[in-house]
């Protein structure tokens, strides 16, 4: 059996593999794919023996990399779950249905499971009950109830869990909402989203006054009503007016947090729904912790990333490309492994059971871009870069719907799946003819098939490979991870591609000339990433807006609006501060790449 030193060939390697995935009994990375491996395959009616090789296949040299809690969790003994994070359910505007969905967030992360919530059902502070005449505190008093919960739970040696808070941008507590992490001692461990709309956009551009509204059924008697859509309700309700403000101060102090503290961040909550594959029977408010799984209440993302750095030949030469009939191998593997993920897993709650099940959402993606970019001699944010990582994520796409379809002709199709509101739903309608034609006449097993999560911790499994579709921080750099016990331990990292790099061309340092960082990109160039892969996904994608610390808050003003036009799902920016930190640094303790709350992979 080949030992963990001779494929972990870096020091963080091994330590995040022998602090997070692997399983006491294990003696090397080798051990830990057999086990995953056969855990996923037992779910098979059949040929078990025969699924575990084919599993085994695409794991071994962190080829294909499955979620860190399928990783850690399968096929032991211990009562997790292979989820790596949950949307929860609809919180109930009581004190009761409050800490009820405190439990459940509670027991969902001692399993294992990062949580997000949508707080527009909560009262706004202030606010009279019609029933009691109590006053409320409002959401973001209550979001401080559920960090202080995280902290407990982590206390007791869970991993670091991490939490998502979404608001309406039309909740009269939005302000606070936005301002509300400026405070450096409050909310650790969430990361915050604004559910923005198509009618707010339009209100900023029209410099028009903006109503922030709450349903009048909770609120005391008297005053405009208008009839919205509500969390938690089944129609357009009456919503009472509470107050009006100026859409364009609302959308400059979003702004203006952003590029001071990185957050919120914001959801293009319509589009969204719109292009959701099950816009028929569900209603999304909320994502998982990174955004790149907009999930109903008590739904899943189930995750896993095609490493491109592993698949890219005759690197750093003229003759370098893609391997593509192993990537196309692939992915019907990774596609089944993941499938079988939900039927393998615990789960905290039944509720998330039922939801997980009715739908059988994966998130397949890619990890190692900006790595194989390098070893392919394209320069990231380049038209090359764009149309090759385009090309590729196609592919992906097309290749996981036909196995998502032999799936469903094999075992079945989603519970939730109609056929006639499935095909219309946009990203559907714009897949090849053969694959409609073969959802039409067999159905298709998983709602939803594709998302590009970070991978930053299995990312450093797999030796420094790029995160996510991520460009390379650095050549060279420091990087801090936390022991179990939460104590920091430093590790001075070199990017996969760089290493390779060296290694072929015999140099001990110097950088690849196709090497572009993050922090060297205009933001225009990472936008033009994300927005052309997400074409190709179903789901959404987390990536970072990297802003040079230097950007004025004039430059930085068009981002999100250029985010809007270009079709993303949502965004997320950072830009160092002396408050912020740096992203990653040479030589000094580094900070996340945004998410500070904790980890969704």
């Amino acid at each position: 059996m080949m030992q963990a030193e001779t494929i972990l060939d870096t020091p963080i390697a091994r330590h995040v593999w022998e602090s997070r995935y692997r399983a006491s009994d294990e003696a090397s990375i080798e051990a830990t794919w057999q086990r995953v491996a056969r855990a996923l395959a037992a779910v098979e009616p059949t040929d078990h023996t025969a699924w575990e090789q084919r599993f085994l296949d695409v794991l071994r040299d962190f080829q294909f990399l499955p979620g860190g809690r399928i990783l850690a969790g399968a096929g032991t003994a211990r009562d997790v779950t292979l989820f790596n994070c949950f949307v929860m359910g609809t919180i109930e505007d009581s004190i009761p249905g409050i800490f009820r969905a405190l439990e459940e967030g509670a027991v969902t992360m001692q399993r294992g499971g990062g949580v997000g919530y949508d707080f527009s059902t909560l009262r706004p502070g202030g606010a009279e009950a019609r029933s009691t005449g109590a006053v409320a505190s409002g959401p973001v008093s209550f979001m401080d109830v559920w960090d202080a919960m995280c902290t407990t739970i982590q206390s007791t040696g869970s991993r670091r869990g991490a939490m998502m808070a979404t608001l309406r941008c039309d909740h009269p507590d939005i302000v606070a909402f936005i301002e509300a992490k400026r405070r450096l001692d409050r909310l650790h461990h969430f990361n915050l989203s604004v559910q923005v709309t198509a009618a707010f956009m339009q209100a900023v551009t029209q410099d028009a006054a903006w109503p922030l509204i709450f349903p009048a059924s909770r609120l005391a008697d008297g005053g405009e009503t208008l009839l919205r859509e509500w969390p938690g309700e089944a129609t357009a309700v009456p919503c009472r007016v509470v107050r009006r403000m100026s859409a364009r101060a609302l959308w400059d102090a979003l702004l203006h947090a952003s590029y001071d503290r990185g957050e919120p961040g914001v959801l293009f909550i319509d589009r969204i729904n719109r292009e959701d594959n099950l816009h028929y029977c569900e209603r999304i408010t909320a994502t998982n912790p990174c955004g790149e799984v907009p999930l109903p209440p008590y739904g899943a993302c189930d995750l896993g990333a095609i490493n491109l750095s592993r698949l890219i030949r005759h690197k750093f030469t003229p003759q370098a490309c893609l391997d593509t009939d192993r990537l196309a191998a692939i992915v019907p593997a990774a596609v089944r492994l993941l499938d079988n993920v939900i039927d393998a897993s615990r789960f905290p709650l039944p509720q998330q059971q039922e939801a997980v099940r009715r739908a059988r959402r994966i998130g397949l993606g890619i990890t190692g871009l900006a790595d194989a970019l390098i070893m392919l001699g394209l320069r990231y944010g380049s038209d090359a870069a764009l149309a090759f990582a385009g090309e590729t994520m196609r592919s992906v796409r097309d290749a996981a719907y036909r196995q998502s379809i032999v799936l469903a002709e094999e075992k079945g199709g989603f519970p939730a799946f109609k056929r006639e509101p499935y095909l219309d739903a946009p990203f559907i309608r714009a897949l090849p003819p053969d694959l409609r034609d073969g959802i039409a006449q067999y159905g298709i097993r998983n709602s939803h098939l594709l998302a590009i999560a970070p991978t930053g911790t299995i990312s450093l499994l797999s030796g420094n490979v790029s995160s996510g579709i991520e460009p390379v921080f650095a050549a060279d750099y420091q990087r801090t991870v936390l022991d179990p016990d939460g104590e920091p331990r430093h590790f001075a990292l070199t990017d996969l591609a760089v290493r390779l790099w060296r290694a072929q061309f015999g140099r001990a340092d110097g950088i690849p000339d196709a090497l572009v960082t993050a922090m060297e990109l205009p933001f225009k160039a990472h936008l033009a990433m994300q927005a052309t892969l997400q074409s190709y996904v179903d789901n959404s994608i987390s990536k970072t807006i990297a802003v040079p610390a230097d950007t004025s808050f004039v430059d930085f003003v068009p981002l999100y609006r250029m985010a809007y036009d270009m079709g993303l799902k949502g965004c997320t920016t950072f830009r160092p501060t002396a408050t912020t930190g740096a992203v990653l640094a040479p030589t000094q303790e580094p900070s996340p790449l945004r998410r500070p709350a904790g980890e969704c992979e």
